[in-house]
């Protein structure tokens, strides 16, 4: 049996698998059982389990008994049609504590995931590692983030927390390519409350520790989270189908009843008449987008910058864009951050990325800088640099400085660069140059400033940017752009990997 012994801090019950009780328990909190749970997330009928036949056996449960595998199911079956493995922690059985056997069979499910290029989806419920199996929980929890390791890039990996997901268990969905959440008592920590509180004296529970709210606007851990089991299952179904199977596969084609050609002339008055006003970006992601579809990721973390899944003419494509809305759309630690390891992951996965720039430089301040700033900001710059899918950029008001460089400019490697008219792209704005040439003040003088070095018709000479477009066109251009690179080469240099700065 699991240990009793409660390092993680999560409340234990004694419960039984098929217990009626254990159901209705759950289904008070708001929760699905772990059977109901992949019954939901599978399409009816295709749900066919793996691993039966993985046993444990420790000396004790050898004295007893060998038995399978239970406190997690795992499975392979189809959502929207298309195959999947999937493993699903069951409370119900041992508190799903992880064993050898337990283990093995979640490393025989990603090794099968991995050669049948099958996305794979994990869903977390969990009271950690099962303290009587000692160094067996120790090498299996290696065994599994070993396996993770080696399909990153080339399955996708999504994680679906749904209750306790404590110690050793946290690092796996942390490895995955997208972690969700979901429930308000939920929680995903590497060092319990009882832990915390032993070593620093800090009271604290574990939704306040690793709770959903935490990870989905403060860590950056969760990729989103929705408030019970059910909305989280069915988002998870929708957002798969934004995903390819595998990193030779392509993104999966979507029936686009949107017409290619269709103009949206509300873009034209998206930018407030002040230079730096206020909108908000997903106004013009969804103005682009089939059918207004954008499914935002993380979105309550580092909001001064979106990212997102949407489909331009059944085309999927990832999403990156600058939020005047948060913090004038400056690029600060955090945003650097969430922006790169989106970009690696569409690169990897031959997604191309459309970016909307609009930044008026990098997040000033002493926190910033000491913080490391430079690096963070340099895995934008690599990720673009490095990725070899298409890209296409449009520069909606602002692309100035270090920070307009990072994003998806020309110089890192855009195959096409947009702007609209009002842009303004270079080392700085008009305002701040003339005050360092001793000109400031003078309104006419910017202006004239202004158009003469910044404007992108000044830029397009260079051949920084392609195009000036007006914005109510931005849907028929993007989808040209995306045509005309359907078939664009993935060239790479002849290395194992680059060192990103992480």
């Amino acid at each position: 049996m699991a240990a009793n012994q409660n390092p993680s801090g999560i409340q234990r019950t004694p419960h039984a698998a098929g217990d009626p009780a254990w159901a209705e328990q759950q289904h008070a909190k708001g929760r699905l059982t772990a059977h109901e749970r992949l019954e939901l997330l599978l399409d009816a009928g295709t749900c066919t389990p793996l691993g039966m036949g993985v046993t444990q056996e420790t000396r004790q449960e050898t004295r007893e008994g060998a038995h399978n595998s239970e406190g997690v199911l795992t499975a392979q079956g189809e959502i929207n049609g298309r195959p999947v493995c999937v493993f699903v922690k069951d409370m119900a059985v041992r508190d799903a504590a992880v064993n050898e056997a337990h283990a093995r069979k979640i490393c025989r499910l990603q090794e099968f995931a991995l050669e049948s290029r099958m996305p794979l989806i994990g869903l977390f419920d969990s009271a950690g590692a099962s303290l009587e199996a000692g160094m067996g929980a120790v090498a299996g929890y290696g065994a599994m983030y070993r396996n993770s390791a080696a399909a990153s890039g080339v399955i996708p990996q999504v994680g679906l927390v749904l209750g306790g997901c404590p110690g050793a268990e946290a690092l796996l969905p942390a490895l995955f390519d997208f972690v969700f959440m979901a429930n308000d008592d939920s929680s995903l920590f590497v060092s319990g409350p009882d832990v915390v509180q032993a070593i620093t004296h800090q009271t604290v529970d574990a939704v306040q520790l690793g709770g959903a709210e935490i990870h989905a606007s403060r860590s950056g851990v969760a990729d989103g989270r929705t408030d019970h089991d059910v909305a989280a299952i069915l988002q998870l179904r929708r957002f798969l189908a934004f995903l390819p199977s595998g990193n030779r596969a392509g993104a999966p084609a979507w029936p686009c009843l949107d017409d290619a050609a269709r103009l949206a002339p509300v873009l034209d008055t998206l930018l407030p008449d002040a230079a730096e006003g206020s909108y908000d970006v997903r106004e013009l992601i969804t103005q682009v987008a089939d059918e207004g579809d954008f499914f935002e990721l993380q979105a309550a973390y580092a909001a001064n910058i979106v990212t997102g899944f949407a489909r331009m003419h059944g085309r999927v494509v990832g999403v990156v864009a600058n939020q005047a809305a948060t913090l004038a759309g400056v690029i600060d630690s955090d945003a650097a951050r969430k922006a790169a390891r989106f970009v690696q992951f569409c690169d990897a996965f031959g997604i191309a990325v459309v970016t909307f720039v609009d930044t008026p430089g990098y997040l000033p301040g002493v926190a910033q800088e000491q913080a490391g700033l430079a690096r963070h900001a340099a895995k934008l710059v690599f990720a673009y640099a490095q990725a070899t899918v298409p890209m296409v950029t449009v520069i909606v008001r602002r692309a100035l400085g270090a920070a307009g460089i990072a994003m998806g400019s020309r110089a890192l490697g855009a195959d096409v660069v947009l702007a609209w008219p009002q842009a303004r792209i270079g080392l700085m704005d008009a305002r701040a140059a003339l005050a360092l040439d001793g000109q400031g003040g003078d309104a006419v003088a910017e202006q004239a400033y202004a158009q003469r070095v910044l404007s992108p018709e000044a830029v397009q000479a260079g051949g920084d940017v392609h195009a000036v477009i007006a914005p109510r066109e931005t849907r028929q251009h993007v989808l040209a752009a995306l045509d005309r690179l359907a078939g664009k080469p993935h060239k790479r240099a002849l290395r194992s990997h680059g060192n990103i700065p992480l």
